[in-house]
């Protein structure tokens, strides 16, 4: 069955803002999601509407994604890709955390979008053989930050947001 592609992929905005969140489980495997419209598993996240925070559309994709309401309130990595197939973009990758066995239950449950075909945790050794590269080097960068306390908090007007 064919899906219609996604608004962005049909009408590209000038440059695409993605907003995208690294979870691992109890494990330490990250949450990936694989999509009807993309070669290989990405992370979990999507662009922000008109007028909506950064935060908040990370969070709403990866909800409407995965299940899980999360609070992404750091940054772990920021990404610029230039012109290819696609507008320029940069995505932003926040911290969502480590699950507890209860919350890795609501994705194994959770019934997401037609254009989502699957979700997998992949542990990092694995990464790179489901991800498209620079998929996959943005995550191991993530994670390296991550293992290195080297994290931002993400400001709204100078003030940590909450």
């Amino acid at each position: 069955m064919l899906y219609p592609l996604p608004e962005i992929l049909t009408h590209p905005p000038r440059r695409r803002l993605d907003h995208q969140a690294l979870v691992l489980n109890a494990d330490g495997a990250v949450l990936l999601v694989e999509t009807t419209y993309r070669n290989g598993y990405t992370l979990p996240g999507g662009p922000a509407e008109h007028d909506e925070l950064p935060h908040l559309a990370a969070r709403r994709h990866t909800e409407t994604e995965t299940g899980l309401v999360l609070p992404l309130r750091t940054l772990l990595a920021t990404d610029y890709t230039d012109e290819q197939l696609l507008p320029e973009g940069v995505t932003f990758v926040y911290w969502g955390g480590r699950l507890t066995r209860t919350q890795e239950t609501i994705v194994g449950r959770h019934r997401p979008p037609e254009q989502i075909v699957g979700l997998h945790w992949v542990h990092d050794a694995r990464l790179a053989d489901v991800m498209a590269t620079d998929q996959h080097r943005r995550v191991t960068q993530a994670l390296t930050a991550l293992a290195r306390g080297a994290h931002l908090p993400f400001l709204l007007r100078g003030i940590p947001a909450g």
